[in-house]
């Protein structure tokens, strides 16, 4: 069963049996206090609330591993688990919140650093700064020690304390160091995703898609489109929304006036037909003359692990494999 299934089961068993499907506070932090110290830093909506009651919680931590060793919930929990928390425990829905709005309920907080990204090193069982891997399953999020002593401070005092924070030149030390301290942890971890996406657009893009030029790489988990990735896009006559799937690499001919899509797979993204079908509408969306996809990975090992069992590569595609780069493999089914 997945986190979804789980939550459902979990709260279905609490309402049967009559019991609280959640406390009604986490160290003594309630819903009320969160709302307030939110509307004191002007950051308060309710998604923001629920995801920060949700990052208090103290059960255990959702990554399995993580959990046998004693971490909470707290240490580190990724977008889906936050969504999971709030839409189907806090608030009682059939699904977890969309990862995509993350840009509304958990974006606005770690811009200020309440909130702090963090990423599960399953090798050594740590939770390390920063998502020094870019799109990993293991990217997570969590409170900063801080911000958590706002709000677990008492009345009278979590006020000043508030002010405090909040103020520009301590906002702006607070945020050079959660950088550091990201870019550091970025070192010890080797991003083979990274890897894989820079050999997709420098060694198979430049054999196998002459006339192509990159307008978009997807590295990174900050501001999904940044200022000069919008301005390179608007060049080729292309906008790209928060609904719209997000590829690894896009690519456009200006003489064809196609695109091209390139999906990096070292754990999961490749092109199905549901991410197809998004962006041949965006694709269309944009006026372009069509629109061709590549789902790229790094071994044939790889590669057998993910499409021995799910055979999921949408039809009319093509597939490179970067220890084999030679050759360029069309899907046909």
């Amino acid at each position: 069963m997945g986190i979804v299934d789980d939550a459902i089961a979990r709260r279905d068993k609490c309402i049967s049996e009559g019991t609280n499907v959640l406390p009604s506070n986490y160290n003594g932090v309630t819903v009320d206090k969160i709302t307030r110290v939110l509307s004191r830093i002007d950051r308060c909506t309710n998604n923001m609330i629920e995801g920060v009651f949700a990052l208090l919680s103290t059960e255990p931590n959702w990554f399995k591993k993580a959990a046998l060793n004693n971490y909470q919930f707290r240490h580190g929990a990724t977008t889906a688990h936050i969504g999971t928390h709030v839409g189907i425990l806090q608030r009682g829905n059939r699904d977890k919140l969309d990862r995509e709005g993350r840009d509304y309920w958990l974006k606005p907080l770690w811009e200020i650093g309440a909130i702090e990204k963090a990423y599960f090193n399953s090798k050594d069982c740590t939770f390390l700064p920063g998502h020094p891997k870019a799109k990993s399953p293991n990217s997570a999020y969590r409170l900063s020690d801080e911000f958590i002593s706002i709000l677990e401070a008492p009345e009278g005092e979590w006020q000043e304390m508030a002010e405090a924070w909040i103020q520009e030149d301590v906002l702006r030390e607070r945020l050079k160091l959660q950088a550091d301290q990201a870019e550091e942890a970025k070192k010890s971890v080797e991003s083979a995703h990274s890897i894989l996406i820079a050999a997709s657009h420098k060694v198979y893009a430049k054999r196998f898609l002459k006339g192509y030029e990159v307008v978009y790489i997807d590295d990174g988990d900050g501001d999904r489109i940044t200022d000069e990735q919008a301005h390179t896009l608007a060049q080729a006559g292309l906008t790209l929304k928060l609904g719209d799937a997000m590829p690894d690499v896009l690519l456009w001919n200006p003489v064809t006036d196609k695109l091209w899509v390139i999906e990096a797979v070292t754990s999961d993204g490749e092109v199905d037909n549901h991410k197809k079908a998004s962006l041949i509408e965006f694709t269309e969306r944009n006026g372009k003359a069509g629109v061709g996809f590549t789902t790229t990975y790094p071994t044939w090992k790889k590669t057998a692990e993910r499409q021995s069992q799910l055979k999921n590569l949408a039809d009319d595609t093509y597939m490179w494999i970067q220890e084999d780069a030679s050759r360029n493999i069309h899907i046909k089914q």
